[in-house]
């Protein structure tokens, strides 16, 4: 079977049939495009049609490649940890634009996952001290391999400090106030109906262990103790949903963070807010 037969039969859209191709059968766009005759093994086709089967039923492609993109670095992800979505790069660059690239910083993940956003943080800003915490230890060991594989050994900051348990609680006590908290927590409302197309995807990580009919439980809590963690000056950035940024906004002026603000994604939808605490 050729390329362009598989692509026509195998019931995907275009650009998940494609994703496959590249990466089952080793094959580049520009090859798939300029030669759509190329033949296909049968071993090749068997690969093939057992990724489509679970592509066909709803299992995200991140997953079945076994990797995302997300901030030109490539993760490896897996059903333990949320996909990586181009929303949260908002967080990244909240961060490095307040850490200069030749100065040290104190950053803390809040429920790292993958460890997309300290490992992007940690890359970009290879001064940075970087910490981060997620409540699942199969996360946290993707975490751990995603730092392994993406970072240098001999980072200036060091490797990412990784700890498992819930929130600040996990932190050990010679933990330092930080400069920057980054967050992408739990905010799906327990009866939102949007849970149903994210099935594969952890629960934990999109309603949290304290399910909420407004998805903020989470929120509530590490907007209410980051003061106690921030040190003067310092900036708590949160990903939310796209109906919570003023309800986030109002959680950090009660908490007595400053300059609470909002940030927009590329559909002009606020997803991130922010707040910092005076000097």
């Amino acid at each position: 079977m050729q390329t362009s037969e598989w692509l026509r039969h195998c019931g995907l859209a275009r650009v998940d049939g494609l994703a496959l191709l590249r990466d089952v059968a080793g094959l580049s766009h520009a090859a798939l495009l300029a030669h759509p005759e190329t033949p296909l093994a049968a071993e090749t086709l068997q690969r093939l049609e057992t990724r489509a089967e679970r592509l066909r039923a709803g299992e995200p492609l991140a997953y079945v490649l076994g990797w995302r993109e997300f901030f030109g670095l490539r993760f490896a992800v897996s059903p333990a940890v949320l996909v990586p979505r181009p929303e949260t790069e908002l967080l990244v660059d909240f961060a490095l634009d307040r850490i200069a690239p030749e100065r040290g910083a104190a950053v803390l993940d809040l429920g790292t996952g993958s460890g997309a956003i300290a490992v992007a943080v940690a890359h970009a800003r290879p001064h940075a001290a970087v910490w981060a915490v997620d409540a699942s230890a199969e996360a946290l060991a993707e975490a751990a391999r995603n730092a392994q594989a993406l970072l240098p050994a001999d980072r200036a900051g060091g490797a990412p400090r990784l700890f498992l348990g819930d929130w600040y609680a996990a932190l050990p006590a010679d933990a330092p106030r930080f400069d920057l908290i980054l967050s992408n927590p739990p905010y799906v409302a327990q009866a939102d109906p949007h849970l149903e197309a994210l099935a594969h995807e952890p629960r934990l990580a999109l309603v949290g262990s304290r399910a909420s009919a407004d998805g903020l439980a989470d929120i509530r809590r590490i907007v209410a103790e980051a003061p106690a963690h921030l040190a003067p000056g310092g900036w708590l950035a949160i990903e939310h949903g796209y109906d919570q940024a003023e309800a986030v906004r109002a959680l950090l002026r009660d908490a007595g963070l400053a300059e609470a603000r909002s940030l927009p994604d590329l559909a002009g939808i606020a997803r991130v807010t922010a707040g910092c605490l005076r000097a």
